[in-house]
């Protein structure tokens, strides 16, 4: 295609997958402002991320097939236009009840926006170039969403509430539907592939991963044995996705195919990815909420988040320069040295840590985080593709799967982690904090004379001075919690670049004795004489 008529096509899918991205960022970024809006709390506005995930985890699954039986150009239409339609209701949130409604309405409305961003980046380019610059832009496009909200939310709140992020959000969906109505696909071929099996086994996928989201949101908020009902969430999603495995084994044309999603191959690709969630848990979940509990605001780490958005780029670009099949153990390995180096540098955090002095780190880790899913995406697609096109769904819900409901589970993971070991700080802390002790005897005289011009009354002056003593312990805690977090993702990491080299060594002695091998094979036997 050339480049006149290529470049509308991959301005859609900027606009589109930034739209999609931003939807879930602006939930997660200011949830503390929307229960402020709403009246409720915290915790109870982390229903709307849940919400709002649920079906993401699961929808694109249908959405697939749904795609290839009633054709693209439908699948666009349809599915923005509903994007469009949440939106605009989005503008009358009132209260915790309609909030939660929307919000699972948006999740189900942006699903299609991920699968139609990769798609317009891939339309315009030549086949060799849709593997090597099609998957790596597409990636960032996708992933960079969640950042790009934190950077820009505290300007478009402002003074005016949450209105700023709703209009926003209806004008962003109002272009992509002007986009998808301009910039027609080429057609895809059709083919009746949906049967009626096939909503039972959505249907017990979809309750299995919602319920997995739902506990590993909710578990590290409200603490994992402090809800009753949360064990049998879990347990009942558990259950659900081993009926839906036993479904599929039995099936002759199943929704997916579990045989081959077992083979050691694609066993190590879904362990890969996953892991590899678990370790960007550092920074989606690790520095926002550290600079949280020292006090700062969204727009004191725009900053921050602008470097992350600028490494990202960076790791795209380097993948499309230098991005082939058979060099994905090299770019998993400068990837984790990367992250465990990163992740080292940040466990040194301190209460006077400022989001400044982790632009290095958070930068190497979001120009890793690029290294490493793209050509692990890209080795999964060709496997997929070698089989036939009936696997490349099965390679897609493996991706989806350890990517969202990954995501979800890293960061539960981590925050568990962090409140675990602040306990075990705080108590620590407060074991050495007693008034017999000279330095903490020290710190409240200190904390007494400053506050002293502002309380007359000698009792509530001491009190005061020993309440903010006990908040700075608490934060204390925190930081030594989140380095201790830091450095477990760092031990990870490197830990996963030891196996890294290992299985390099084991498949390059494997083939060097099978060539040896075949060399010995091929030599013509000696003549008798």
């Amino acid at each position: 295609m050339p480049l006149r008529r290529a470049l509308p096509y991959i301005g859609a899918s900027l606009t589109i997958g930034v739209t999609q991205g931003l939807g879930q960022g602006f939930i997660s970024t200011n949830l503390p402002q929307i229960a402020g809006d709403l009246g409720i709390t915290t915790a109870q506005a982390s229903w709307l991320m849940a919400a709002y995930m649920i079906p993401r985890a699961s929808l694109t699954i249908m959405l697939i097939k749904l795609r290839t039986q009633y054709g693209l150009r439908r699948f666009a239409e349809i599915g923005i236009a509903v994007y469009v339609v949440v939106a605009f209701i989005s503008l009358w949130i009132t209260d915790l009840r309609s909030a939660v409604v929307i919000e699972f309405l948006s999740g189900i409305a942006a699903a299609p926006l991920s699968t139609l961003a990769f798609l317009y980046i891939l339309e315009p380019l030549a086949q060799q170039w849709k593997l090597r610059l099609g998957l790596p832009i597409a990636l960032m496009l996708l992933t960079s969403g969640p950042t790009l909200a934190r950077v820009v939310s505290p300007w478009l709140i402002g003074d005016g509430g949450l209105a700023g992020i709703h209009f926003t959000t209806l004008g962003l969906s109002m272009v992509c539907l002007m986009l998808v109505y301009l910039l027609p696909m080429g057609p895809m071929p059709r083919s009746k592939v949906i049967q009626r099996a096939d909503f039972l086994s959505f249907g017990l996928i979809a309750i299995g991963l919602g319920g997995l989201v739902t506990g590993f949101i909710m578990g590290p908020i409200h603490w994992w044995t402090a809800l009753p009902w949360l064990g049998w969430l879990l347990a009942a999603s558990v259950l659900c996705l081993t009926l839906a495995v036993i479904l599929e084994l039995h099936r002759d044309a199943p929704l997916i195919d579990i045989r081959w999603l077992l083979t050691p191959a694609m066993l190590h690709l879904a362990f890969t990815l996953f892991l590899f969630r678990l370790l960007l848990s550092e920074q989606s979940t690790g520095a926002p909420a550290l600079f949280q509990v020292l006090g700062l605001g969204s727009a004191q780490m725009t900053g921050l988040f602008t470097m992350i958005l600028a490494g990202t780029a960076m790791g795209a670009l380097a993948c499309v320069g230098w991005m082939k099949p058979g060099r994905e153990p090299a770019y998993h390995f400068v990837s984790l040295a990367l992250i465990a180096f990163g992740a080292w540098m940040d466990s040194a955090s301190t209460l006077q840590t400022r989001p400044e002095q982790m632009y290095v780190s958070q930068t190497l880790i979001a120009f890793a985080s690029m290294l490493f899913m793209a050509p692990a995406m890209m080795k999964g697609l060709i496997a997929a593709l070698s089989k036939g096109p009936m696997y490349l769904l099965s390679f897609v819900i493996v991706f989806l799967v350890t990517q969202s409901v990954g995501g979800i589970l890293g960061s539960g993971i981590f925050r568990s982690l962090i409140n675990e070991r602040q306990a075990f700080h705080l108590q620590v802390l407060r074991e050495e904090l007693t008034s017999a002790d000279p330095m903490t005897a020290q710190s409240i005289a200190a904390s007494m004379q400053q506050l002293a011009p502002q309380i007359a009354d000698s009792a509530q002056l001491k009190a005061q001075a020993v309440s903010q003593l006990a908040s700075t312990a608490s934060s204390q805690a925190y930081v030594m919690a989140y380095n201790d977090g830091y450095f477990m993702i760092s031990l990870v990491a490197l830990a996963s670049l030891v196996a890294l080299v290992l299985h390099i060594f084991r498949d390059w002695l494997a083939a060097r004795l099978a060539r040896s091998d075949a060399e010995q094979n091929t030599q013509p036997e000696p003549q008798p004489s």
